[in-house]
């Protein structure tokens, strides 16, 4: 393959569909907002089901000739696109910040994970596995593609998240659609284009188009997979609809996750790190920490020391270097939160830290203070749902049992720490909370080395890692007769 300055896009302000590794525009166009100024961003296309039709048929006439690839020829297209994304990191950077409402910290987290994840995924390889060898017969395991495989991609994350499945999906030999989020739409476009340039006609799809896109998708008989990232309520949908063609689905779902943090916890230690995993991206994270357990006898301690460092978090929009918080990334999101903000008074809660939020003016963008609330009842709105915003409730407890418990409660389960000085105390104690990924002294630490997915209402598969990879096959048993 030649070199990445081969691979130059022309510009970032024209967004079209790929289809065939072809730029196709729409009869009707829409626009998202910047949600750190509420301007409208550029048009984008809305996919009909003529558009849907022409992506499925590109990338099922394209399968067979990638998957008779093996997995090395097709890391290297991999390894070409992800040079040319760093090639064009800044103009990625850009336009990330616009449509996400990042600032150039959450930003830059973004692009470097996406560039480390790709890198560190290339790296695997899915190999026969021999389940028995004697004189009379062998018998093998292997994982072959299921086919056109279509990725799901939220708003909060609009580049990696999709990333993710975009390269589990082409190593292990399957063609990709991606539909983006309407609300975040104009990176994936991009990275399409660049795609376009590098991978085989029909390999790599994106359609983009309003909340109607994405049943069209997962109705098509042409599709074979579904792996979808987004809200329960949401899955749930695409798992009924996918349930007509027997379609694989991978759901990766919200969270509530819990942190228990131990009498024995080093505060200086724990107090930033939990702090920064609830409030990163303000808020707007599965992985986020939701509610926070903290033991009786350092309760106090701890409240005044998580109000010192949120005091810190600075908001601001992709312009601004300083900041930490960014605006929620959308109108419905702040609406949502602005709702459960209200609670605060109507609930009589206590408030450590910020507090009720009023709508912004228009033009001034979608943000909303960081706020802490005190030892809130447990059967509160702000404890019971995933809030997805930067106002984070902290719990006192006393009984270990009563708080594995109340960890436990949610429908959700996605992740969920223990804070302490005792590691072999707090190992033992991830092990009773009903989440698919456990951390001590840690959390939302996930990497491309590993699996993640969740339990309950969280989801259904995993996605990363070896068994990410595997997510994207079907298992094939060979009996050989010797």
């Amino acid at each position: 393959m030649s070199t990445t300055s081969a691979y130059k896009l022309d510009n970032f302000e024209s967004f079209y569909n790929i289809i065939d590794n072809e730029l196709v525009p729409t009869a009707k166009t829409r626009r998202a907002v910047d949600p750190s100024n509420e301007e409208l961003l550029a048009e984008v296309p809305v996919s009909t089901q003529q558009d849907v039709d022409r992506a499925v048929a590109a990338a099922q006439a394209a399968f067979p000739s990638w998957r008779d690839l093996s997995q090395d020829e097709r890391a290297v297209y991999l390894t070409t696109f992800v040079d040319a994304i760093d090639a064009h990191q800044q103009e990625f950077a850009q336009l990330l910040g616009k449509e996400a409402g990042k600032p150039p910290q959450g930003v830059g987290i973004e692009l470097y994970l996406l560039s480390h994840q790709i890198h560190e995924t290339l790296k695997f390889r899915l190999t026969e596995e021999q389940i028995e060898d004697t004189d009379e017969r062998r018998i093998v395991q292997r994982y072959i593609p299921i086919g056109v495989g279509v990725g799901i991609v939220p708003w909060n994350f609009p580049m990696l998240l999709g990333i993710i499945k975009l390269v589990s999906a082409l190593l292990t030999g399957n063609t990709f659609i991606w539909k983006p989020s309407p609300y975040s739409p104009y990176t994936a476009l991009k990275l399409g284009e660049l795609g376009a340039k590098i991978f085989p006609k029909g390999v790599f799809n994106v359609l983009s188009g309003d909340e109607d896109l994405g049943p069209l998708l997962t109705a098509h008989p042409g599709v074979a997979k579904i792996s979808f990232t987004g809200s329960v309520a949401t899955g749930k949908k695409v798992m009924q609809a996918c349930a007509s063609t027997l379609k694989r689905v991978t759901l990766e779902l919200g969270g509530n996750d819990a942190a228990i943090v131990m009498p024995d916890a080093d505060l200086a230690m724990t107090v930033p790190k939990v702090a920064t995993m609830a409030y990163f991206h303000s808020g707007q994270v599965c992985f986020c920490i939701k509610r926070v357990y903290v033991h009786e006898a350092i309760y106090d301690a701890f409240i005044a020391a998580i109000v010192e460092f949120v005091k810190s978090l600075k908001s601001g929009g992709p312009s601004d270097a300083e900041a930490v918080l960014g605006p929620i990334q959308n109108s419905m999101q702040y609406a949502k939160l602005l709702e459960l903000y209200s609670q605060v008074s109507k609930q009589d809660l206590k408030v450590a830290y910020g507090g009720e939020a009023a709508s912004s003016q228009s033009g001034s963008g979608f943000y909303l203070p960081p706020t802490v609330i005190d030892n809130p009842p447990e059967d509160s709105k702000l404890v019971v749902e995933e809030q997805f915003g930067p106002i984070v409730p902290i719990l006192k407890w006393s009984d270990e049992e009563d708080v594995i418990r109340r960890a436990n409660a949610s429908s959700m389960g996605l992740g969920g720490s223990v804070w302490s000085k005792d590691i072999v105390a707090a190992e033992r104690l991830t092990r009773r909370l009903e989440a698919g990924t456990v951390w001590v002294n840690a959390h939302f630490e996930v990497g491309p080395q590993a699996a993640f997915g969740g339990h309950k209402n969280s989801g259904i598969g995993v996605e990363s890692g070896l068994d990410g990879l595997k997510g994207w096959c079907n298992a094939q048993v060979v009996w050989i007769k010797k």
